[in-house]
């Protein structure tokens, strides 16, 4: 066998507790990548300038080009939460001040919907799912959903995907959660469960982009940036900095 089969097999048949036997608030986890050049241009910005590109239409040609077979928040999305948070704020925002500048308490708010603006691809699913994409292969095992937030665990994994190709890393993703199933007692024939199949394909493709995307975040171009759903501002992290160091 060679070594990437031996790590294959000995990795999805490890001990370990599945996330369906876990008690866990589904939320999704949500990856971006960002231009660092972009980003820091954006900083550089007065309030006032962003307002004034929104509104002639001239604030998407900012915005870097987004890598094929992944996606982002639209652009017509951003813009409106950043012209909702000016508007809310407008007595506390110095207008004419760069944004790297602000004394706010929005400040955190604008930082990462900037840095959302400034992404090139967005990765995310439902934070337990992550236990089955995400743990295995990782020197050890993960106690708290939280620790997905951490860029350390993000940084690990990079390593631990270096030995896997995409096809073997997506197959094992799949053979794993087909061996938890069958541990649980359910039934793997799509005649008894209509949701097998659908459950399969959706295995596949997110595994499948999260490689990609993993492999896509040691550009020196990007800095991967990690958070979820309903989370301050403040406490998403961009490369190892939360947003509230920025």
């Amino acid at each position: 066998m060679n070594p990437v089969a031996n790590y294959i097999t000995s990795t999805v048949s490890k001990a370990y507790s599945t996330y369906a036997k876990r008690y866990i608030q589904m939320a999704d986890v949500i990856l971006y990548l960002v231009n660092r050049k972009s980003f820091s241009s954006m900083l550089n910005f007065t309030v006032s300038e962003i307002i004034n590109q929104i509104e002639n239409k001239q604030f998407s040609t900012k915005r870097p080009e987004m890598i094929y077979d992944f996606y982002r928040d639209f652009d017509v999305d951003i813009e409106g939460e950043i012209l909702d948070l000016f508007d809310k704020n407008e007595s506390n925002l110095e207008i004419n001040n760069k944004i790297s500048n602000l004394n706010s308490d929005s400040k955190n708010d604008l930082i990462l919907l900037l840095a959302k603006w400034s992404s090139v691809a967005q990765w995310s699913c439902w934070d337990a799912r992550l236990f089955l994409y995400v743990e295995p292969y990782l020197e050890k095992n993960v106690k708290n959903v939280d620790e997905f937030l951490e860029p350390e665990l993000w940084h690990n994994f990079h390593h631990q995907m270096s030995i896997f190709d995409q096809r073997s890393f997506t197959e094992s993703v799949v053979l794993d959660w087909m061996n938890r199933r069958e541990k649980l007692g359910e039934s793997m024939e799509p005649s008894e469960d209509p949701k097998i199949l659908p459950t399969m394909n959706s295995h596949n493709e997110l595994s499948k982009l999260l490689f990609n995307f993993i492999k896509k975040s040691s550009h020196p171009e990007l800095e991967l940036m990690i958070g979820r759903d309903y989370l301050d501002s403040e406490s998403w992290y961009l490369g190892r900095n939360k947003i509230s160091n920025f």
